[in-house]
């Protein structure tokens, strides 16, 4: 899946005048996603503290991160496009090293999603975050 960069994502949303369009856009970003098989939505795949169901899988290649992901909402997964546009092919040390809360603030996101659609965020990040810890 080929996904756009973070600095794509950022002037994207700059481009739009409201939220309104800024949601449906990270909807459609969503549609991207092509999903994980229903075998591949396990409990061990499933991350915690996110208001919707969130499966993330993954695998490196070359010391680069590759993510698989799935959500049962639209909107969550246009989100997930969004935080992997930062992490996806990318190596543990560029991931950690990655600010996503000035991510976050630049494109204002956090602002405009609900308090548990934030803490989900946050739960996939850090998930994310945990494993290239793990892999340094």
């Amino acid at each position: 899946m080929q996904l756009p960069s973070s600095e794509e994502i950022v002037e994207d949303l700059a481009f739009f005048d409201d939220w309104e369009q800024r949601y449906q856009f990270i909807i459609d970003l969503g549609k991207q996603i092509p999903g994980l098989s229903e075998d591949a939505r396990t409990p061990d795949k499933l991350v915690k503290g996110c208001q919707s169901n969130v499966w993330l899988d993954y695998h490196t290649e070359d010391g680069k991160f590759q993510f698989d992901v799935d959500s049962d909402a639209l909107i969550v997964n246009g989100l997930l496009v969004i935080v992997l546009s930062a992490y996806n092919d990318k190596s543990a040390k560029d991931i950690l090293s990655f600010d996503m809360d000035a991510y976050f603030k630049q494109i204002d996101l956090e602002r405009h999603i609900t308090p548990t659609r934030g803490n989900g965020l946050r739960a996939i990040v850090g998930k994310i975050r945990q494993l290239a810890s793990e892999a340094r």
